[in-house]
């Protein structure tokens, strides 16, 4: 079956590298234009267009993959199928019918529709999610379901452990979708929840919420964005591990403590050991080290 590409992100790099190598090897790769990237802010390639070109796969990087030139491009290359994954804006009309769309989306579609499934997932605290594979629709992550499998997560699970797997599975579930064509079965009406972009808000640590609930917003997104937590002034401390403990022995949320060496923060339920920190400007290292230099 002749394909096209539409993604982004390093999960999208994965899906397509067992895409390109199943007998839908796509005709054509749509991406988005380099950008600033890392600490150095340097321009650089999305994940999909390295991947791609170290494939051999033609690639181009429209503005949007909406614009004339871009269509122009998808009917050149003929697809059957266009299959689309975390590419980061919205596939509009006329292009949205103009071919049969797939999408690969790492959550249990209805549940966590929209921009981060897998961080949301951790967040909530659900014990399992797992990759749709859906039709392409006008509303948002809502088109049928050709076929869905669901994945643990475990209870140390971050990110950056759970997203390498969603992607590989991500990767068979498409190959399959093309070479099984499964009926495609709508979306129930019942259990829909929004996966919201992940925002400033979301990664400061408000140490007036249950100690329980920051660690989890530490895991999910660790590495690739992370949390942090206040410090004095304007300051604020990555936190790239954390772990629940029993009690800040009476202080008031937000304190922060040294027990046998190491840094806690105190919640509104319980308090949280800093395992892992980041300061500004500097290297990770243990919360020992890190309190060794600036707690007393």
């Amino acid at each position: 079956m002749r394909t096209a590409f539409i993604g982004t992100s390093g999960f999208a790099a994965t899906v397509l590298g067992r895409l390109a190598a199943s007998p839908h090897r796509p005709e054509l790769v749509l991406t988005r234009p380099d950008a600033p990237r890392g600490r150095g802010r340097r321009l650089a390639p999305p994940p999909v267009a390295a991947a791609a070109r170290g494939l051999g796969l033609a690639v181009i990087q429209p503005a949007s993959v909406n614009d004339e030139a871009a269509r122009a491009a998808i009917a050149a290359a003929a697809p059957d199928v266009v299959c689309v994954c975390a590419y980061g804006g919205l596939i509009r009309e006329p292009l949205l019918s103009s071919r049969r769309m797939l999408n690969v989306h790492p959550s249990l579609l209805p549940r966590w529709r929209g921009a981060a499934p897998i961080e949301r997932a951790i967040m909530a605290g659900d014990e399992r999610t797992g990759v749709s594979i859906i039709e392409l629709t006008e509303e948002l992550d809502s088109g049928p379901i050709l076929l869905q499998r669901d994945e643990p997560i475990g209870p140390r699970e971050t990110y950056g452990s759970l997203a390498p797997r969603l992607a590989e599975l991500g990767g068979e579930l498409l190959v399959r979708a093309l070479e099984e064509s499964p009926e495609p079965v709508r979306q129930p009406a019942d259990g829909v929840t929004y996966a919201e972009k992940i925002g400033p808000e979301d990664r400061r640590l408000d140490p007036s919420r249950p100690a329980a609930e920051l660690e989890r917003t530490v895991r999910a997104l660790t590495p690739h964005i992370g949390a942090w937590v206040a410090l004095s002034g304007e300051s604020r401390l990555g936190v790239r591990l954390a772990e629940v403990v029993a009690d800040g022995g009476g202080e008031p949320p937000g304190t922060l403590l040294v027990r046998d060496g190491a840094p806690i923060l105190v919640c509104g339920e319980r308090a949280l050991l800093l395992v892992a920190v980041r300061p500004p400007g500097g290297r990770e290292m243990t919360g020992a080290e890190w309190a060794r230099g600036h707690l007393r």
